[in-house]
């Protein structure tokens, strides 16, 4: 429920603050003094789309702020806990800022959110009612949804179960469409995967085999001159030469000699005497490493590396066609064995989808079925209702048909096609809303609808902007009656320049402009005893202080049930 709307500069309206509350809030003022304005103030706050010239002039930005009550728990809560705001004591606030750029900002529950958060919890929050809304009244979808709602949980439970079949049946035949579309071409992948596969497992690659053969080719391929110098570092370490050259470990081992046999005289020599026997030790390792070495070179390398260079260009060409490296290859060849199954498992897979789908269809025309009986009675009780509710709207030779038929095809909705239309006179052919009603019979046709699904929507306010247009006298006392018996349902806010409207209103906000050089301010007022008087008497006859119109409007009270 609404509590307060805050408006700044938006429109001709400086500042003003809407103090609502529940039951019947009615709206009045002189044209021009920005009635249409609130709607255009809450459409803001509920996501519409921002309109720079909506700015006052002269000013920088339009803001408007709305302040509503909600249950800690319910969805609206949720959704404005999932945007990062929060709901405070059962307190939102939901904030609307235009610049008179264009540019708009929103906050929801005291955090900046985008303004499509704003229009997610428009559903959840006010249902409006303006002549644009009737017009939407008259498209198929919106009649169709009218019905659903109305249908309550028996068609909601057959609507759901309905889509549930439609959902699984789309997903089959899908599948089915595209394995049967794409079957040769499925077939021809198998092809290229089962030679690749083919190709790989004749290979044989081995994890890092490609590192390991480029490694052993280099080696090769520099064996005579790693030969060269690990022998001439050998003959440097351990000469076996005859003509009995000089070495590393000679020389050594006959250092260290030389200082052992004088380290006992003095104790500096000690740590020479060491370091000389490591070296000896380490000469010595390094010599027989290098004997080692030699040993190991292959006597016959040329055989050697060419048989490890065609393995390589043999590798080389795997990783052409299947990956960068040999891992890579091998990784492609375990997804193509995977993939092969999947494709070879086509024909049995075609087999299942096809009984699947025959299943799914079976299963989705008796879920249509169902829909469509309970839609056709949920149509037979709203036709009923709204025409008793139309006879007291002075549309007493009215009839509203709700026809259910079907459309030939399986959508999303049901096979169904919904159609409300309107029979103004016995005798003649019903005929759709959009034609067969004026405007005033259309907003009669529409508060009808609107208070028969009343006891079948979750939406707490409803705000209805001059649906009243076109009709009076004892039509506009039964708008105002049943709009009053809305109100005892769910909080209802009415713009309307009608009296008989305004005299079932336990709330009257009055819209009042003062003219201040070039720029026309409004206020909002609350209006009670003589001050309220005064305006109905106003809307009744141009005239707030006629005694005539304040007789009248003291008489339409009354008949309201209302005191001035």
């Amino acid at each position: 429920m609404i509590e307060e709307i805050s408006i700044s500069d938006l429109g001709v309206i400086g500042g003003a603050t809407l103090e609502l509350g529940p039951g019947f809030t009615v709206v009045t003022g002189e044209t021009g003094a920005g009635k249409t304005m609130i709607v255009t103030a809450l459409g803001l706050l509920l996501g519409a789309r921002a309109d720079a010239g909506a700015v006052r002039r002269g000013a920088s930005s339009a803001v408007v702020e709305g302040r509503w009550h909600v249950p800690d728990h319910d969805a609206v809560a949720e959704r404005v806990e999932d945007s990062g705001g929060a709901v405070e004591d059962g307190e939102l606030f939901l904030t609307r800022t235009v610049s008179a750029e264009g540019r708009s900002r929103a906050t929801v529950g005291g955090r900046g959110a985008p303004v499509a958060v704003l229009g997610e919890l428009a559903d959840q929050l006010v249902t409006v009612h303006g002549q644009s809304d009737q017009i939407r009244l008259t498209s198929a979808a919106a009649q169709r949804a009218a019905l659903d709602g109305f249908g309550g949980p028996k068609l909601q439970k057959a609507l759901g179960a309905y889509i549930a079949a439609y959902d699984a049946w789309q997903q089959h035949a899908g599948e089915l469409e595209t394995l049967t579309r794409d079957r040769d071409d499925r077939v021809a992948e198998a092809e290229r995967i089962r030679a690749a596969s083919d190709e790989i497992e004749a290979a044989d690659p081995q994890p890092g085999e490609d590192a390991e053969l480029a490694e052993r080719a280099e080696r090769l391929g520099n064996l005579e001159e790693l030969r060269l110098s690990a022998g001439l570092a050998h003959e440097a370490l351990s000469s076996e030469s005859l003509e009995g050259a000089p070495d590393v470990v000679g020389l050594v081992e006959s250092a260290r000699r030389a200082i052992e046999r004088v380290a006992a005289s003095d104790a500096a020599l000690q740590p020479v005497l060491e370091q000389l026997t490591e070296l000896s030790i380490q000469a010595t390792e390094a010599s027989a490493s290098l004997s080692s070495y030699l040993g190991s070179l292959e006597p016959d390398a040329g055989h050697d590396l060419e048989l490890i260079n065609e393995r390589r260009a043999l590798l080389a060409g795997l990783t052409r066609k299947y990956g960068e490296t040999v891992d890579d290859v091998i990784a492609y060849g375990q997804r193509a064995g995977e993939r092969l199954l999947e494709l070879d498992g086509d024909d049995d897979r075609i087999a299942a989808l096809q009984q699947a789908v025959e299943q799914d269809e079976q299963r989705l025309a008796d879920a249509a079925a169902a829909l469509t009986t309970a839609r056709t009675k949920a149509a037979g009780d709203l036709a009923k209702r709204v025409t008793a509710e139309l006879k007291s709207l002075a549309m007493a030779g009215a009839t509203l048909v709700v026809e259910v038929t079907d459309a030939g095809e399986y959508r999303r909705h049901g096979r169904d096609q919904v159609a409300i239309l309107l029979q103004p006179h016995s005798g003649t052919d019903p005929r759709p809303i959009g034609k067969g009603a004026s405007g005033g019979e259309l907003s009669r046709v529409m508060l009808a609808i609107e208070v028969v699904m009343a006891g079948s929507t979750t939406v707490p306010t409803f705000v209805f902007d001059e649906v009243d247009a076109g009709v009076g006298g004892a039509a506009a006392i039964e708008i105002g009656r049943r709009l009053a018996q809305l109100a005892e349902r769910t909080q209802v806010i009415v713009v309307t320049h009608l009296a008989q409207v305004a005299a079932f209103a336990n709330n009257h906000l009055n819209v009042v402009k003062d003219a201040s050089g070039a720029v026309t301010s409004s206020s909002v007022r609350r209006l009670e005893g003589e001050e309220r008087l005064q305006e109905m008497a106003r809307l009744l006859s141009g005239l707030g202080d006629s005694t005539s119109g304040m007789e009248h409007a003291r008489e339409l009270l009354e008949v309201a049930g209302q005191s001035a």
